[in-house]
């Protein structure tokens, strides 16, 4: 029979290692090269960010991850230590020891501080999430059961409806991805701030861009807001994240973040305009580059 110590000395060893590795992880993490595709299999780590908001989350989630990891390491060494120490074989008088100031102390001041430590980050990105700057561009998005409406107020009557691209329909060639790709991506211009004016029309749902560092509910006769500010160009996917109904796993949101030439001339194209103040004069493309492909929305669906 294995005694009860041997069991408790192994878990201890086990836990010891497993932590110790979740920090090597995290730490190969912080440091590989960003991966912008955003698919990744059987991932161990925060997609890569694109917009400062996201940034923060990771370097707070990294910071996390080591503290706790040190508490772990901490207290399963402490619990080996009075098993092995304290036990009935070692200890055949046990102790009538009732308190130890010092010890006590310790034990409030040492969680207190910790606490502090995790509470004044914490508090910084909440603010900073929760600040909504002056906008530069506003996109109204609309949940529906099962799919995504955009608006673009400020660009005239631009609205279409995006749907899921299903499997027979799925163009390799074009990197389009299973459950993640749609017929009418949302465009958004590079370093610029835009609002998010999310709601719904029919059930909750929730309006999740990971890499965006956005994750917003979508009630319906209520207007709830999320910024952002893409400061890298590239193709970045989200999916609905609360329980809607039959086709919750069919509500993907793809997202092309480009320049903002290709924005002004993406919205003329859809038979919008810039606002004056920020209408974009397209520099002309050399003839040697090929044209920069943008989704036409389908606006039939409804």
């Amino acid at each position: 029979m294995i005694s009860t110590l041997t069991v408790s000395l192994r878990i201890g060893f086990f836990v010891s290692c497993l932590s110790v590795f979740l920090v090597f992880l995290s730490a190969c993490a912080a440091h590989a090269a960003p991966d912008f595709s955003q698919i990744l299999e059987w991932p161990y780590k925060l997609q890569a960010a694109a917009t400062p908001a996201m940034e923060h989350i990771t370097e707070f989630h990294n910071m996390l991850l080591y503290i706790i990891t040190g508490i772990v390491i901490f207290v399963t060494a402490l619990l080996l230590f009075v098993m092995v120490r304290f036990n009935a074989k070692a200890n055949p008088t046990p102790s009538t020891t009732t308190h130890n100031v010092l010890l006590e102390v310790l034990w409030t001041v040492v969680p207190v501080v910790i606490l502090i430590v995790i509470a004044v980050p914490s508090f910084k990105l909440l603010f900073f999430e929760a600040r909504n700057p002056a906008p530069e561009l506003t996109i109204k998005v609309t949940g529906n059961q099962w799919n995504w409406s955009y608006e673009y107020p400020d660009n005239g009557e631009i609205s279409f409806t995006a749907t899921y691209i299903k499997d027979k329909d799925l163009d390799q060639a074009k990197g389009q991805k299973r459950l993640l790709s749609t017929d009418s991506p949302l465009v958004v211009p590079v370093d610029t701030n835009i609002v998010f004016e999310v709601t719904a029309s029919d059930v909750i749902h929730s309006f999740a861009v990971p890499a965006f560092g956005i994750k917003i509910d979508a009630v319906p006769g209520r207007l709830n807001s999320a910024w952002a500010r893409a400061d890298k160009t590239g193709t970045f996917f989200g999916q609905c994240s609360e329980i809607c109904g039959v086709g919750h796993g069919l509500m993907p949101i793809e997202i092309k973040v480009v320049t903002k030439d290709e924005f002004a001339e993406w919205i003329v194209a859809q038979g919008g305009s810039m606002p004056a103040a920020d209408a974009v004069v397209p520099e002309a493309t050399p003839v040697a580059e090929a044209p920069v492909e943008l989704p036409v929305p389908n606006t039939d669906k409804k």
